[in-house]
């Protein structure tokens, strides 16, 4: 899935993917479910999201067994990686270091965050040489 301002998840379909990537696949039930210990949602929006999602190509879905089972279409990772991507470009210019000043800018980090995050930076220097 290449990431573009059309396919990229909704905050509403970022949740499920959240669900999707940690429980692994699941059933539109076991979503809504997991869905519906934090906010109340009906199983017929998290049913038509999840449909939404497959024409975007942000799940499959296998129909296998009675109840479909959908599956996040791309890795946690990778998906995150598109999607800085293309706040990036369109938000910052293009620029990684304006994104990172402005995300450091509205959040409180604590020193291990910020330890961690010159250790990344650090690693990947390493990488680029």
């Amino acid at each position: 899935m290449k990431a573009t301002a059309q396919n990229n998840p909704t905050p509403s379909e970022l949740e499920i993917l959240q669900v999707l990537w940690s429980r692994g696949p699941s059933t539109v039930r076991e979503v809504h479910d997991a869905l519906s210990e934090v906010k109340q949602l009906g199983y017929t929006s998290v049913l038509k999201l999840m449909q939404i999602m497959t024409a975007k190509g942000l799940v499959t879905r296998s129909e296998t067994q009675r109840a479909h089972v959908y599956e996040a279409g791309a890795p946690a990772e990778k998906t995150k990686q598109q999607f800085a991507v293309d706040v990036m470009q369109r938000v910052f210019q293009g620029s990684a270091s304006e994104l990172m000043l402005h995300a450091l800018a509205g959040h409180r980090s604590s020193r291990e965050e910020l330890k961690e995050l010159r250790r990344l930076l650090d690693e990947y220097e390493r990488k680029q040489k």
